[in-house]
């Protein structure tokens, strides 16, 4: 039985304003589709969705033509780079938003999960937003309470189960939001980027969830990640998004390799942080602005030190303290190293101050990695706090790998998971 199906689905966005944005062109398209009946002129127009080039039309269409159906107990992932229309997608059938064109159908209660805090009120305390979030899905109160404990077991959040979620960390967010929409019986569990902020043991739990609620319960999963290996563990079915449109639908190890190999990584010594490098909003009370490295990021061997410079623009002067924390990850996405420095002073009187960071012994074997970087304070009540968080802002190609050195610490081939040996700078 079809759970979900996408007809002739399309989403147009004007750039920068709402609507038309004028009072002439929204009277002119009311009259041509309200009264007149006929299509939307301004369908007529428009480009496909390439965030890395400034086009010619204001009309961008976010998705176009997407045609596709979901059986019920199928694990669907959805992958493809930023901006390829994933979460745009999701919202559609989540009914965040509605198609400029096409129809969608679906069978049963939607449970979403889009981006961290999504449908959580900050001043509420986390028992409340359960409430509050499973009357929206239509269950009674007696319902959710015969819930409330497995929910809370499965966050790890009891401790700050009656504190305001605004003091929840994004990680601890995420986990209550997760265990909400698993756990309050919806047809339909539509996961968008849930890995994203959650530590091993959670991503371990959230995946062994979604394959409990697909094949032990019969329901059907829709997941979007830039996680690799985990869309390969969990699903059996990709689509591939590329610019608004399906370039590929099949098997998930076939995606996957379509994916990677299609879409080749672009090398840069530098890059201007934008939002397409913020896998969830941040409050950026320390922002990153630029990012680099001074090695040769093509021709890589594993026993030269990496050197990094990261940009921070300061936009809270509260803050005095930061501890700044790197993260690579293989061309699949999983993660293979890490680190987090230890706390350090702002620099007083700058409104921005750089951090040279270098890595000594990243211990990476033969392939393509990405770095991304994250950027808090570690609070005692509440875990590390993140003010800036940023994935995929460079990419290295580790080619030259010296022999009878000690690559595999963790897992055989893929490098050291936890770094401790870097110099770090800051000016």
């Amino acid at each position: 039985m079809t759970a979900i199906e996408f007809e002739n689905i399309s989403k147009q966005y004007r750039l920068g304003l709402v609507s038309t944005g004028t009072l002439s062109h929204d009277l002119n398209r009311f009259w041509q589709t309200k009264v007149l009946r006929r299509e939307d002129p301004y369908l007529k127009v428009g480009e496909v969705n390439d965030r890395a080039h400034k086009g010619a039309s204001e009309y961008v269409w976010a998705l176009k033509d997407i045609n596709f159906k979901v059986e019920q107990g199928d694990v669907v992932g959805i992958i493809g780079r930023n901006g390829a229309g994933k979460s745009t997608l999701l919202k559609l059938l989540s009914r965040v938003t509605a198609p400029t064109t096409g129809t969608i159908r679906a069978r049963g209660r939607i449970a979403s999960l889009l981006e961290v805090g999504t449908g959580f009120h900050p001043e509420m305390t986390g028992r409340e937003n359960i409430y509050m979030n499973g009357a929206i899905m239509g269950m009674s109160r007696a319902e959710i309470t015969r819930k409330l404990d497995e929910i809370v077991d499965f966050s790890g959040c009891e401790r700050y189960l009656d504190t305001p979620v605004k003091r929840y960390s994004s990680g601890m967010t995420v986990r209550l939001g997760f265990a909400i929409a698993a756990h309050l019986e919806p047809e339909i569990l539509v996961v968008d980027e849930v890995l994203a902020v959650g530590d091993a043991e959670f991503q371990k739990k959230a995946i062994g969830k979604m394959q409990d609620v697909s094949r032990g319960e019969g329901r059907t999963v829709l997941f979007v990640s830039h996680n690799m290996g985990a869309v390969k563990n969990l699903c059996k079915r990709g689509i591939v998004l590329n610019q608004g449109q399906v370039a590929f639908d099949g098997g998930v190890e076939e995606a996957v390799d379509f994916y990677t190999h299609t879409y080749k990584t672009i090398f840069s010594q530098s890059t201007n942080i934008s939002a397409s490098h913020r896998p969830n909003p941040t409050n950026k009370e320390l922002e990153f602005t630029e990012v680099g490295i001074f090695n040769d990021i093509e021709h890589l061997a594993t026993e030269e030190p990496l050197n990094f410079y990261v940009k921070i623009k300061k936009n809270d002067s509260t803050i005095k303290k930061f501890t700044i924390g790197l993260m690579i990850d293989n061309h699949e996405d999983q993660r293979v190293g890490s680190f987090v420095s230890q706390v350090y002073d702002i620099p007083k009187e700058k409104d921005s101050f750089t951090i040279y960071l270098t890595l000594k012994n990243h211990n990476l074997a033969r392939g393509i990695y990405h770095v991304g970087f994250n950027i808090g304070l570690k609070e005692i009540e509440y875990g590390l706090r993140d003010y800036d968080v940023i994935t995929h802002a460079l990419s290295l190609n580790v080619i030259n790998v010296k022999e009878n050195i000690p690559i595999a610490i963790w897992q055989k081939g893929w490098g050291n998971s936890n770094y401790r040996d870097a110099d770090i700078k800051i000016e």
